[in-house]
């Protein structure tokens, strides 16, 4: 019997835009799908794009309220944190322990914590000379961008990078890594362990696009077969 599809409650911020690669990578999908959108904000975009979707939406009147938000996000599977500012409350995130991730715009541990999100985090790798940045998903722990991480995938950063030029290339990785790294998740039945995905590399060489097949390090540590 094909199990149900993996239910998700995406908690957002601002404009939507992972959200919205979220939904349109798994409209067809049969693994997973977007149950609810929640946000912290009345005026964040991710709503109206909720809502054109069909996808019920809510605010949240305290974020910090750890009552409100286990409520919010009623029986999901599956917690996705895309461009969600604030801190998750503690009694949420052990609600949610290993059932709730995040996306970052930068290769973690670097260019994490406190006020580390959007322009900033740029302005960051820039200012430290770095030649690789990226995007990272990864679990949500008490502490921000410090869970353990999941799946990452780097970018370069190109002579005469602008914030505005390395974010937008960061954003289009992001907008494939989080959906592949959910719908691994999902086909894997949700593990109740912690997992560490390796996107195909020879594949990104070739065709300069994420791949879909991932390797689990864990697997291969202990040789069973990826």
């Amino acid at each position: 019997m094909t199990p149900p599809p993996v239910r998700l409650a995406v908690l957002v911020s601002g404009g939507g835009t992972n959200l919205l690669a979220l939904l349109d990578a798994l409209a067809e999908s049969g693994v997973a799908r977007v149950a609810g959108v929640i946000s912290s904000r009345a005026d964040a975009g991710a709503l109206e794009r909720a809502r054109q979707r069909g996808v019920p939406a809510t605010v949240l009147s305290d974020p910090a309220d750890a009552a409100e938000v286990i409520t919010s996000l009623g029986d999901a599977n599956l917690v996705v944190l895309a461009g969600y500012l604030k801190r998750v409350p503690p009694a949420a995130v052990a609600r949610f322990a290993l059932r709730m991730i995040n996306i970052h715009p930068a290769l973690l541990p670097a260019f994490g914590g406190p006020g580390m999100y959007g322009r900033r985090v740029h302005e960051r790798v820039l200012a430290s000379g770095a030649a690789i940045s990226g995007a990272t998903v990864h679990y949500v722990d008490e502490e921000y961008d410090h869970g353990p991480i999941i799946a990452q995938w780097p970018v370069p950063v190109r002579p005469g990078d602008t914030p505005d030029t390395l974010a937008a290339r960061v954003l289009e990785v992001e907008h494939r890594l989080l959906p592949l790294v959910v719908l691994e998740l999902a086909r894997r039945g949700m593990p109740s362990v912690p997992v560490r995905l390796f996107p195909d590399a020879s594949a990104f060489a070739a065709q300069n696009t994420l791949a879909v097949r991932f390797v689990d390090e864990s697997r291969r540590r202990d040789g069973s077969p990826s």
